[in-house]
């Protein structure tokens, strides 16, 4: 029997202690409810296990060298998971040993991580103009899937349309997560102006059982979408609440959807102080007007002040927990899941540091970078901006009409130390500049492009 130094419980004694107690004869019973047709049957073929500290530290080293990071390379990648500036003193605040090794677990073993959600959920709903804020889910594609869901519980209708262009991941996590109990209709765009078909949407919505129209502000191809206030109004004729994702980091230079009408609004805090990481630290979060009707359909934690026992003291705990599954199990509105809790923190302390100025100059550099971005790209011979007279945040659409595809365009920056674009066709891709980025970045990526899209 195998020893390893790194898990205590593979000690064999300790093994057999744990088996009397659970008055089991191996660890083969507790496998016996999986059917032996569809067990593999043999040991995982795996390579032998590294017994010291310093032989792990290298292999491990060896695989993430293989990496080339966005510290490493200049990158115009964005689509969701976006390359900012996280000030030293946010990574110094969350990786705090009571931040940082701290899980779910409850008021008597907590150490001032409950005030700092509560905290966050305050800065959150002052960005966002809303009064509820959720303890952060696993990502932006899972807030908005459990936004909809909100939205059909609340009317009891089944259809949902979505109404600008949405980010291929993210619908897939929609459709899947949504499919026992909604239909999914993807209202297309205009094809030439990558806005909302106002006209379309009208249609569909005379169809009826609609519980929710989705929006995105920015949409998936970055476009700040004229139509969002009157898709509101379309949306609520039709007895539907009007659902909006949205890119915090733009808010501040850019209307929260609470101010044009939005009942429900959801995204990713990822932009907010958390480093892109592989694929990125996520965390979803959704808000809504303190109503009970909305409150009663969150599925995650809320957490709000509460007095103590001494007069003018105030702790910070759980809200409405009785609608969690923690209190009801299957009878909660949702699995509560594991919280993205310490990205959460993270957010908070970002927009306490950043503050309204802080967030309107970034927003405005960013803004800016990317009408500039437009602009110069769409000066390469080769290369086009389809939809460049919309307002963008951060994300735009280039088209190469050259010889290459923009896959292969793609390579050949890379082998000039520049990531491109996420590629969305075989002419297309969607590129991404935000603050970090300065005007000779973009100039440089204009340079190669000049050599290679032609």
């Amino acid at each position: 029997m195998t020893v390893h130094p790194y898990i205590p419980n593979s000690v064999p004694e300790t093994k057999r202690q744990m088996l009397a107690a659970t008055g089991a004869s191996s660890v083969e019973d507790f496998y016996a409810d999986v059917p032996e047709s569809i067990r593999l049957g043999r040991p995982l073929d795996m390579p032998p296990p590294m017994r010291s500290e310093a032989e792990l530290v290298r292999h491990v080293g060896g695989l993430l060298a293989g990496n080339t990071s966005t510290r490493d390379a200049l990158s115009f990648l964005g689509s969701g998971c976006y390359q900012h500036h996280v000030p030293a003193v946010v990574d110094e605040v969350v990786n705090r040993s009571e931040f940082l090794t701290a899980y779910a677990g409850e008021p008597y073993e907590d150490h001032g991580r409950f005030q700092a959600l509560w905290e966050y959920q305050s800065l959150m709903g002052e960005l966002l103009e809303m009064d509820v804020v959720n303890v952060p889910v696993y990502d932006g594609h899972q807030a908005s899937a459990t936004a909809l869901r909100m939205a059909g519980r609340i009317t009891g209708a089944r259809r949902l349309l979505l109404a600008t262009a949405v980010d291929p991941d993210k619908l897939s996590k929609i459709e899947d997560y949504v499919r026992p109990v909604h239909d999914v209709v993807v209202v297309p765009v205009d094809p030439h102006t990558g806005l909302a078909d106002v006209t379309a949407l009208r249609a569909e919505l005379a169809s009826g059982d609609v519980a929710a129209v989705f929006a995105e502000a920015p949409s998936a191809s970055g476009i700040i979408d004229p139509a969002l206030p009157s898709l509101a109004g379309l949306a609520h004729d039709a007895g539907a609440l009007y659902v909006v994702g949205c890119n915090p980091m733009s808010l501040g230079v850019v209307a929260p959807p609470s101010a044009y009408g939005a009942d429900i609004v959801c995204g990713d805090i990822q932009p907010l102080g958390l480093h892109m990481s592989y694929g990125g630290l996520n965390g979803g979060f959704i808000a809504t007007r303190d109503e009970e009707r909305f409150v009663a359909e969150f599925p995650s934690r809320l957490f709000g002040l509460a007095p103590t026992v001494v007069e003018g003291e105030y702790g910070f705990g759980d809200v409405a927990y009785e609608r969690t599954s923690f209190a009801v199990r299957e009878e909660g509105r949702e699995w509560v899941g594991t919280a993205a809790a310490l990205n959460g923190i993270t957010a908070g302390v970002y927009l306490a540091l950043m503050g309204p100025q802080g967030m309107r100059e970034i927003g405005e550099t960013i803004m800016a970078n990317t009408r500039y971005a437009l602009r110069r790209l769409a000066e390469v011979p080769g290369v086009e901006a389809p939809y460049a007279d919309a307002p963008h945040f951060a994300d735009f659409t280039l088209a190469f009409t050259g010889s290459r595809t923009a896959a292969e365009v793609n390579d050949a920056l890379l082998r000039r130390g520049v990531f491109g674009g996420r590629v969305l066709s075989r002419t297309e891709a969607l590129y991404c500049v935000t603050e970090v980025h300065a005007k000779d970045d973009i100039d440089r990526l204009a340079g190669i492009l000049e050599e290679i899209a032609k």
